[in-house]
């Protein structure tokens, strides 16, 4: 994990750049930068927000420290989907306030926009966290002084609720621009979902190689947002459980085995393209080029895994602990042959196995590509960790990829492992294209 503090945010100016590049996921070797001039945008969205800062064009050269811990901001798509999975998240949903306005919920996707621009080259959000009126409370909490950016990216999403409210209303005029595509997701067997960890009218996913980095951005744009909208619940994870890039080793979950082998991945942009973007004609046209995004948090039952012998842990999952190889094989990598026997004739993998119910031959070729996180988030009232995925994945079109891997998995032939595993958590998210400068998260949703 990179803790790196080389770059100072101390006495930094509401002038401070924020990045702009015509290659999203990819790091120029120069880059353009944006002045973020006060303008006032968030006036009236949140007391002592201090206003969000418009963007317009500069060329000042960012330093270079700043190039090797930043993110592009700007671009076709947004950050936090296809850039390679960082070290740590903190997740949150949000919920609008019943009095919030159409005009107060565009000024509060402003203000989001331009706060995640300057946090996330490293600035601070407004006139700074030491400076400004001293009579008032800073613009920026503070937390992060010191810190580099730490790659944080912030990726914005919107709920089935935002566009028909709790009591069927089209309280924002948005309810004949849902997409079809973010119907509400079905039951599943063997669900426990706590609504209280469900839904949200936004979401909000950062991700940074510095935790206090990602706990800072949500918690100033919680802060823009108050009076208009609150946090519903929110999400720490670390040690990410997917590589999404090809440069990145598979990383391993809390039950010990490498995690998404068989993930999509950034560099492969033709399957990005199938799997991941949203298309011409999926959907209304203000959703092309951005994702649906299906978070769900699954608690591991830790005790009973860890008192599970290998062989049972490893025909659980289908794959060699130790080296992420297929059952029967000898490196990770190996295709999975869900056909292959042992000596005595049985399949290899087990019928129930998670990987064969998992797999797209299983699915009719659907994948996803994810981001999650493993969570530890103490204990319960009998002393068992509450612990476990917090499961982010993104798709083109929900109902084919998730709907239909989940359905496998919790469906008659019962994955093996829904034994140690529950899904407490839930909530699906469009996630608009990405923003260029001078624009705002979701711009083409209000046009």
């Amino acid at each position: 994990m990179s803790t790196s503090r080389d770059r100072s945010r101390a006495g930094q100016s509401s002038a401070e750049p924020a990045v702009e590049s015509d290659s999203p996921g990819r790091r120029p070797s120069r880059r353009r930068v944006m002045s973020l001039l006060g303008a006032g945008a968030a006036a009236g969205v949140a007391a002592g927000a201090g206003g969000a800062a418009a963007l317009s064009s500069g060329t000042a050269d960012a330093p270079s420290a700043a190039a090797d811990l930043t993110v592009p901001f700007f671009g076709d798509h947004q950050a936090g989907i296809a850039t390679p999975a960082q070290d740590r998240l903190h997740f949150a949903a949000f919920d609008l306030s019943p009095a919030a306005t159409r005009t107060e919920l565009v000024t509060l996707l402003t203000a989001w926009t331009n706060a995640a621009a300057r946090m996330t080259v490293g600035a601070d959000v407004g006139t700074g966290a030491v400076t400004g009126q001293p009579s008032a409370p800073p613009d920026d909490t503070g937390e992060a002084l010191g810190l580099a950016a730490a790659r944080l990216t912030l990726t914005v999403g919107f709920g089935a609720s935002l566009f028909t409210g709790p009591d069927g209303t089209d309280r924002f005029g948005l309810a004949a621009r849902r997409p079809a595509l973010l119907a509400d997701l079905p039951a599943f067997r063997g669900d426990a979902l706590d609504p209280a960890r469900s839904g949200g009218d936004l979401c909000v996913q950062a991700c940074a190689d510095d935790p206090q980095v990602a706990v800072h951005a949500i918690r100033n744009l919680a802060r823009l947002a108050r009076g208009v909208a609150s946090v519903r619940y929110s999400q720490l994870g670390f040690g990410r459980t997917s590589s999404t890039s090809t440069g990145q080793a598979t990383p391993r979950n809390l039950m010990g085995f490498k995690d998404g082998t068989a993930n999509v991945k950034a560099e492969d942009t033709a399957a990005m393209d199938r799997h991941v973007w949203a298309g011409d004609g999926d959907g209304p046209a203000w959703m092309t080029g951005g994702s649906y995004l299906v978070s769900r948090r699954i608690r591991m039952l830790i005790e009973p895994w860890d008192s599970t012998p290998l062989t049972e842990q490893e025909r659980v999952i289908g794959r060699v602990k130790g080296s992420g190889a297929p059952l029967g094989g000898h490196r990770e990598f190996e295709a999975l042959d869900l056909r292959a026997e042992d000596p005595s004739g049985r399949p290899l993998t087990d019928d129930k196995a998670h990987v064969r119910l998992a797999h797209s031959s299983h699915n009719g070729g659907a994948v996803l590509l994810r981001r999650g996180y493993s969570f530890v988030d103490g204990t319960d009232e009998l002393g068992r960790l509450d612990a476990g995925l917090f499961f982010l994945a993104y798709q083109r079109d929900p109902r084919a990829q998730f709907v239909r891997i989940q359905t496998s998995l919790a469906g008659k032939n019962n994955d093996l492992l829904n034994e140690y595993i529950q899904h407490v958590g839930s909530g699906l998210f469009a996630c608009p294209p990405g923003v260029r400068p001078g624009d705002h998260w979701g711009r083409a949703l209000f046009a």
